[in-house]
């Protein structure tokens, strides 16, 4: 049996379900997600609680389906209400970011300037040397940020690159100078 799967979600007051066949659209004061839930499961609303029903019938696999549709449902409801927030952070000497329209423009130790084009849906701003992406899709969020971390991780020996907030790296040491006394 699934832990996450057998969680009772609380539906706040400003966020509207609807449930059409599989598709579960969720609309809230932030904007409007849809969800698709796997073959043989439904939802039993009774006010503001919601709750996932498996098939009768529940293997191994149709137990990891319950648990991830309750997190998808519930990472929609908090993204309509709240929203997700990633931060990155560059390090580096001459390492900046810039938001020009619709694509971040990042200059990370390349001859030339790198254009990420911006999703719809996602929010960018640049503050220093942090990169905030902010959206109401947990996956979307995350993706981009992957993406962008991607461009330019992380080096362990000088510490340059792009990293999330709060993530630790490990700092490696160099090659020790061998001293030539006899």
């Amino acid at each position: 049996m699934s832990k996450i799967g057998k969680k009772i979600l609380t539906i706040p007051d400003d966020v509207e379900l609807i449930v059409n066949n599989k598709e579960v659209t969720i609309k809230g004061p932030k904007g409007m997600l849809t969800s698709i839930l796997p073959e043989g499961f439904n939802i039993v609303q009774n006010k503001n609680k919601l709750s996932i029903i498996p098939p009768s019938k529940i293997d191994h696999l149709k137990s990891a389906l319950w648990g991830t549709a309750t997190a998808l449902i519930q990472n929609n409801i908090i993204g309509v209400t709240e929203g997700f927030e990633k931060k990155l952070v560059i390090e580096g000497i001459g390492y900046k970011a810039d938001v020009n329209g619709d694509k971040l423009v990042l200059n990370i130790g390349y001859s030339h300037p790198v254009f990420v084009d911006i999703p719809k849906g996602i929010e960018v701003s640049v503050e220093k040397n942090v990169i905030s992406i902010k959206g109401i899709s947990k996956q979307n969020v995350g993706d981009f940020a992957a993406n962008v971390r991607k461009l330019r991780k992380t080096n362990p020996y000088s510490g340059k690159g792009i990293h999330y907030q709060g993530e630790h790296i490990i700092r490696k040491t160099g090659k020790k100078v061998a001293s030539s006394g006899s």
